[in-house]
């Protein structure tokens, strides 16, 4: 590694004074103006990560579900896993290190990770649609041909393909192949096994429309359609070529405002979905004949979803330890149906896709979306080898349910959250359980819940325990709201601190909007008077 070329190469791409960034679960995000250094740095630091691990890293360039002129970048590990956590202060570090400290800076982590700067590199890149990626890729290769690092750049890519391609490679095509052709390949082929049997002849196709967020998920679906043209029908709307990338539109919006995105034209009934930029997340909903809007979230995906393989285990015979993993902001109505109607066992985390995908890494098939719609299934290698095994010997019915399962573990990509694998398993389901979008929606009743912000001084002064769901500091606080719980039915609230702003989130839910609301807006003063609100005190009405 020539460090004095690295020195020359990084004034190139120098760090604006001042600029202090973290490296969450979603990578770094910021204004794409400030990015260049990072990317450079990001370069620098996958040659360092390819070297210590012996594979092929990833590098994406996104920033997800933020307005277009934002954009990000995350690395992606060798079995298409987020960033180890140790990784995660090494970015941080080298991201915000001065001009002067970066030699050392990188010389640090070599010694700290134990990396053998001898060892070949090679790094995977793709980007999403934002105008501002193509130039910060660059930036990114930059910082691996430095440092002496080989590198494919895939160009477009959602970012779960991006994981797939790292994955593929680092078990040498035994997953699958490293092309977006190997990719749409190995999930249509398991579409189409699945959902042979939901079909007669003369039935009419399914049939879905796909709100892009004038995304990378636009460009992606349009080459993949094709390949599974018999069982699915889809229309993609809000494709790039007029909005702007996740304004008014995409799976952000629609969840947080409860409403359809702009440019679809949704009929009574009909069955819609959005993405977000860069396909990572996915929610469905409708209109019902009387034009009430419907949310089906996260939750009730889970819920589909976990019902439905607990339902083939049965058939099968086969006690696997099935789990689901939700963060206190699942809806309390799906946790009982999960584990009143279903017996599927419900565990809760902290928020953040780390958090729940390290939980269901505990399960033989672990089960976890947040409410945004961003979620995946996790199959451990012993029940793949077992369900292989099963769909060999088991006769019939049996059998038949065994094959499902071996289609669904084909199906759910190995990254965190996959739009397109989540949309076509879904789908499946829908059509082997010949279910309307109205009747997955009345599976279960959300109970009505309010989400707030208070703003404080400090947002330290708040810490939890309980996965997040009862608060430790300030003294007092968690015996107001439990006073406050106990006037309304069916009721639950809990506080927790931003994870990068002064600001205290507030979450309530009871048997009626209004009780909500009301509890919302009572916990909020709360917080604001135990712990150090700023500004206006908190107004009731929303």
């Amino acid at each position: 590694m020539d460090l004095d070329a690295i020195t020359k190469h990084s004034a190139l791409h120098a760090k604006p004074s001042g600029l202090v960034l973290q490296y969450g679960t979603a990578g770094f995000r910021t204004k794409a103006e400030h990015l260049d250094h990072v990317m450079f740095r990001m370069g620098l630091l996958a040659v360092l990560r390819s070297k210590q691990t012996k594979s092929t890293i990833g590098v994406m360039v996104t920033a997800s579900h933020n307005p277009e002129e934002d954009n990000g970048v995350k690395l992606v590990d060798p079995l298409g896993e987020m960033l180890a956590p140790s990784w995660e202060e090494h970015a941080t570090c080298l991201a915000n290190a001065e001009e002067q400290d970066v030699q050392r800076v990188l010389l640090d982590i070599s010694e700290k990770a134990a990396v053998d700067l001898r060892q070949d590199a090679f790094v995977v890149i793709g980007r999403d649609t934002r105008p501002s990626s193509e130039k910060l890729s660059q930036s990114v290769i930059d910082g691996i041909t430095v440092s002496g690092g080989q590198f494919h750049d895939y160009g477009l890519l959602t970012t779960p393909q991006l994981h797939y391609m790292v994955y593929c490679r680092n078990t040498q095509g035994q997953y699958g192949q490293a092309t977006t052709e190997g990719y749409y390949q190995k999930l249509s082929k398991a579409f189409v096994e699945l959902t042979k049997q939901a079909f007669c002849s003369g039935d009419e196709c399914l049939s879905l429309k796909v709100d892009c967020a004038n995304g990378i998920g636009a460009l992606k679906l349009k080459e993949m359609k094709n390949y599974f043209s018999e069982g699915l029908s889809i229309q993609l709307f809000n494709v790039g070529t007029t909005g702007k990338l996740n304004h008014l539109c995409g799976a952000d919006f629609v969840k947080s405002h409860q409403k359809p995105p702009q440019g679809i034209e949704m009929k009574p009934n009909e069955r819609c979905c959005s993405f977000d930029g860069d396909a990572d997340r996915i929610v469905y909903y409708y209109s019902d004949a009387d034009g009430h809007f419907h949310l089906i979230d996260g939750d009730k995906i889970a819920t589909l979803i976990g019902s439905f393989l607990k339902e083939l285990l049965l058939e099968i015979g086969e006690s696997l330890n099935i789990g689901v993993v939700q963060t206190a902001y699942a809806n309390g109505s799906s946790t009982r149906y999960l584990e009143e109607v279903m017996k599927v066992p419900v565990y809760c985390t902290k928020t953040g896709v780390k958090h729940l995908h390290h939980k269901a890494q505990e399960f033989d098939i672990g089960i976890y979306f947040e409410a945004n719609g961003h979620g995946t299934v996790l199959f451990s290698k012993t029940a793949e080898m077992k369900i292989k095994r099963l769909s060999e010997e088991l006769e019939d019915k049996k059998r038949k349910a065994a094959k499902m399962l071996e289609n669904i573990i084909d199906l759910f990509n190995q990254a965190a959250g996959d739009a397109i694998s989540d949309m076509l398993v879904i789908e499946a389901i829908l059509a082997l359980k010949r279910l309307t979008v109205q009747q997955w929606d009345v599976l279960y009743t959300d109970l009505p819940n309010r989400q707030l912000k208070v703003k404080v001084a400090d947002r330290q002064v708040i810490s939890t325990t309980d996965a997040e769901r009862k608060a430790v500091t300030p003294p007092g606080l968690q015996e107001a709201i439990d006073n406050l719980v106990k006037k309304y039915k069916l009721s639950r609230a809990f506080v927790r601190p931003s994870g990068t702003e002064d600001i205290v989130r507030v979450y309530a839910e009871a048997d009626s909007q209004e009780s909500a609301d009301s509890l919302a807006h009572e916990v909020s003063v709360a917080v604001f008077q135990l712990a150090g609100g700023v500004g206006e005190s908190p107004q009731p009405g929303f």
